[in-house]
């Protein structure tokens, strides 16, 4: 049986996060061990535990985004607001998911990955609020839109795969057979200020 290259990319990215979780929360525990101790008040530890705690929470994000998702899955408000809390603390964009249930991971991975998309659109900071009604998700985006590579984002809306990619744009790709996974189509609402993703 050979697997879609779709999947396997799929399998990877859960791979990957799943073997890079590990590490991370040890050197985690390690430095709350540290900060126990007479080295506790030291800004230099202050800042690798701030740095591990980002990476800890990013590659959580990316297990969501990039890794294996199926329709048996859901995740669950709480933790879906605790990573995007962890992974935008301290940043110009500002990300709040009002999503108030369990949702199926393959919805939210798409909803993880427009947030991406978004993130570029907005490189001054923002302010990102995600809903849903039940039936429709719906994504806004508030602040000065700046889109670096329109071919990209005209993909996000027309569902079509970039023709162009490099290492930092590789989630447009994703984009289509996210929805397709979720079972969904995008319909996009922007102008200069204002992003609106409804899915």
């Amino acid at each position: 049986m050979r697997h879609s290259p779709k999947r396997i990319a799929d399998l990877l990215g859960s791979r990957l996060c799943h073997d890079l979780i590990s590490p991370i929360g040890a050197v985690c525990n390690g430095v709350e061990l540290l900060a126990m101790g007479p080295m506790g008040n030291l800004p230099e530890l202050a800042l690798i535990s701030d740095s591990i705690e980002a990476a800890n929470f990013r590659v959580q994000f990316y297990r969501v985004a990039y890794g294996l998702a199926s329709d048996d899955q859901a995740l669950s408000e709480g933790e879906a607001r605790r990573i995007l809390a962890g992974v935008y603390k301290g940043a110009r964009l500002k990300v709040d998911w009002a999503v108030k249930a369990p949702m199926p991971r393959p919805e939210v991975k798409l909803a993880f990955l427009l947030i991406q998309c978004i993130e570029d659109a907005l490189p001054y900071g923002g302010n990102v609020r995600i809903t849903h009604n039940g039936m429709f998700w719906r994504i806004e985006a508030d602040g000065r839109i700046k889109i670096k590579d329109q071919a990209l984002w005209d993909g996000i809306c027309s569902g079509a795969e970039p023709e162009e990619l490099s290492p930092n744009s590789v989630h447009y790709a994703l984009i289509p057979y996210a929805l397709e996974d979720a079972g969904r189509r995008i319909i996009c609402n922007n102008s200069e200020d204002h992003i609106e993703l409804t899915f």
